[in-house]
């Protein structure tokens, strides 16, 4: 079955000018255009935009979409596959908060007593459970899991002051590597300020610290096209920056 823009936008759920930035962009292109120059959109179209709307629910950045399902290698039925699993993950982390809420009003009520701690095992948890589902495979190939166990362990284990601390430390990561980026020098006072705001970002993460796996992850930032859309959302080129001055922070600066 065919559509033109308007049935497929109504179908999905979508506006007509989100299915002509999709186009413009490459990631949704229509199968043809009809001789009165209306997009018309075939049952290839339709899977891709499904595709597409999965991994925007699952909170991915349009360019990694574009870089995913374009590649040759991507496999629709096993992306499918993948979304389940990450759909499950969220269902968990939506149930953890809901009994997070509902032990909330039970305290304020006064029918029963609950930590601090406890009234912040949610956030963490999410923070945890997000962080596996866009790169748990990849950086468990890469760290083990033993490493990437702890790490995970350590922040469930984070007080709410270093929750605060690490959440604080991450916005002045981004808001000094842009300012950093103005300079246009990676060895700079400021962009050497940004690769050791990181350091102390890791820090809450890693179970230790090394110079040689900061530099690592830095090269990653930009061989990821995921992590550098993250880092080039606002400042296109921030990722390459990051990863130089990391290098120049590091010593590995070649």
């Amino acid at each position: 079955m065919e559509y033109t823009v308007q049935k497929l936008g109504r179908m999905a759920g979508v506006s007509t000018r989100t299915l002509r930035y999709y186009d413009e962009i490459g990631i949704l292109k229509p199968a043809r255009i009809n001789s009165s120059g209306y997009r018309i959109y075939g049952q290839a179209e339709v899977d891709r935009l499904q595709q597409i709307l999965f991994y925007r629910e699952l909170g991915v950045g349009l360019e990694s979409i574009k870089a995913i399902v374009t590649a040759p290698s991507f496999n629709g039925a096993k992306a499918l596959r993948e979304h389940r699993e990450k759909l499950l993950e969220k269902r968990v982390q939506l149930d953890v908060l809901i009994s997070n809420v509902d032990k909330t009003i039970a305290l304020i009520e006064g029918r029963i007593i609950m930590s601090d701690k406890e009234k912040f095992e949610g956030f963490k948890q999410k923070l945890v459970d997000d962080n596996e589902a866009k790169y748990g495979e990849e950086i468990r190939e890469k760290y083990g899991d033993e490493t990437i166990n702890k790490s995970n362990q350590k922040v469930k284990l984070m007080s709410q002051e270093q929750y605060d601390e690490v959440t604080k430390l991450a916005t002045e990561v981004i808001e000094t590597l842009h300012a950093a980026f103005k300079t246009g020098d990676p060895a700079g006072e400021l962009s050497q300020k940004t690769a050791d705001l990181h350091r102390q970002w890791l820090c809450y993460y890693w179970d230790s610290y090394s110079k040689e796996a900061h530099a690592g992850l830095a090269q990653m930032y930009v061989d990821d096209p995921r992590f550098t859309a993250y880092y080039d959302e606002k400042q296109p080129g921030a990722a390459e920056f990051l990863r130089d001055a990391v290098f120049i922070y590091t010593g590995m600066n070649k």
